[in-house]
């Protein structure tokens, strides 16, 4: 009997404890559908009409846009584009920064201001760093001049096809270089030092030590960095519309401007949709296999 009623008043506090939750969830929740569930479902019924936001309205055209995509020549040169920026953005703004977090880790002086000014740039608007960097690399701008110093001529940083992406690329990393450095440090500090002690003690060099305690002591924040690092690059904007607006030539054309140009600029906003849930699904395929990586390898 009086076990049946201890149940019986575990049970009411579960069932309390449900209702609390789902009150408390219920804000959440509705926000999350408002302005992730729903803008994604619209989005996807977006992709297969053409004429929104005309006199003769949305109307149904299936596959249509999808297929627009795979037969555009510009649409695969900004896949180029995109790819290219990415690959050479992540790759450095992951190894710079943990470079730079195993040095600040140490007890070397300043280390607090050297800190903070390297991560001063995460700060700054894209908008204002955009425009900083547009004047640097500018043809009469100081880069140019530090350049002709050297004896090496002037380069058309921002009209050549050439050398106007690398420009983007060096903003972005400088961009994202502070943010991760600090994250990177957070995770350095919560290796604890018995470990790097007991390896020295075995006769382990600094290399061994990053290598096999560093680095799995890190794990979970280098996954954090590496999946907001994709995501911050790959939906890059303000860079490219405010240094080279995708030109010269569409050679800096990312698919987030390219999708930007054809909304708002051609007011196609069925291919434009098109082309956003490609760039979602591949978001979600790239950190999908980027955590199924470092699960397996756990």
């Amino acid at each position: 009997m009086n076990s049946h009623k201890v149940n019986q008043n575990s049970k009411n506090i579960l069932d309390n404890d449900t209702i609390a939750a789902w009150i408390f969830l219920t804000p959440a929740l509705i926000l999350l559908g408002l302005f992730i569930i729903y803008p994604i479902i619209y989005l996807l019924y977006l992709s297969f009409t053409a004429g929104s936001f005309t006199s003769k309205g949305a109307y149904w055209v299936g596959f249509k846009n999808y297929w627009r995509l795979l037969l555009s020549k510009d649409f695969w040169q900004i896949i180029g584009n995109t790819t290219y920026f990415t690959i050479t953005t992540v790759i450095p703004s992951l190894i710079i920064p943990l470079g730079l977090a195993a040095l600040l880790n140490r007890n070397i002086p300043l280390r607090g201001v050297i800190r903070t000014a390297y991560f001063i740039p995460s700060i700054i608007s894209l908008v204002a760093a955009g425009l900083g960097f547009r004047w640097l690399f500018q043809t009469d701008g100081p880069v140019n001049e530090f350049l002709n110093i050297l004896g090496i001529d002037s380069i058309s940083w921002l009209g050549d096809t050439f050398w106007a992406m690398p420009v983007l690329i060096i903003m972005s990393i400088w961009k994202q270089l502070g943010f991760n450095m600090v994250v990177f440090l957070a995770g350095l500090q919560a290796i604890p030092i018995s470990r790097y002690e007991a390896s020295e003690l075995d006769g382990a060099n600094e290399w061994q030590q990053f290598w096999h305690i560093t680095l799995p002591g890190i794990r979970p924040t280098l996954v954090f960095t590496a999946v907001t690092t994709i995501i911050f690059t790959l939906r890059s904007f303000e860079q490219v519309f405010v240094v080279t607006g995708g030109g010269p030539l569409n050679s800096t054309n990312l698919l987030v401007y390219y999708i930007y140009q054809e909304a708002f600029g051609q007011f196609d906003f069925g291919y434009a949709a098109a082309a956003a849930t490609v760039l979602l699904v591949v978001t979600l395929v790239l950190v999908y296999l980027q955590l199924r990586t470092w699960q397996d390898d756990d």
